[in-house]
């Protein structure tokens, strides 16, 4: 199994950085709500941690701080392009270093922490809003996981 000890210390950071992003991207979707969303994003990590020793990878992420990439982007549309990025990187990257149960692991995590912060707040009848559903399919396919189906 895959652990921190294979990555070096600026891989780990980008692997780190992908669910926390996935939550961010959704987060700036919509006005509003970002509390929420916040503390949402973190009941994902608590529940993915309850369901600990499926993967020693997924287990580690979960455990660490949440990292978010604190470089300064001077527009909402830069920042979802500096993100999805991102998340394009750790997943190739893991790709090329763990097994493809841990990546389908760590897809599945990064949309479930976008998913998490769509449903924080209601959008009139609906659990998240349209912006908030097309950020989560830019994520999911950034990652290569169709939306919706996160575990």
């Amino acid at each position: 199994m895959t652990s921190k000890a294979d990555f070096t210390e600026e891989e780990w950071d980008l692997v780190l950085e992908g669910p926390a992003a996935a939550g961010l991207l959704v987060s700036t979707a919509e006005r509003g709500g970002t509390i929420r969303e916040a503390f949402s994003i973190a009941k994902a990590y608590a529940e993915a941690r309850k369901r600990h020793g499926g993967s020693e990878l997924l287990d580690e992420i979960v455990s660490a701080k949440p990292e978010v990439d604190r470089t300064r982007h001077s527009s909402p549309e830069e920042l979802k392009q500096h993100s999805l990025g991102r998340l394009r990187d750790a997943v190739a990257l893991l790709e090329a270093k763990t097994r493809s149960e841990e990546v389908e692991d760590y897809r599945g995590f990064v949309v479930s922490v976008a998913e998490h912060a769509a449903t924080a707040k209601k959008e009139g009848d609906e659990p998240a809003s349209e912006a908030e559903r097309a950020a989560i399919a830019e994520i999911a396919a950034a990652v290569g996981r169709n939306a919706g189906t996160s575990s």
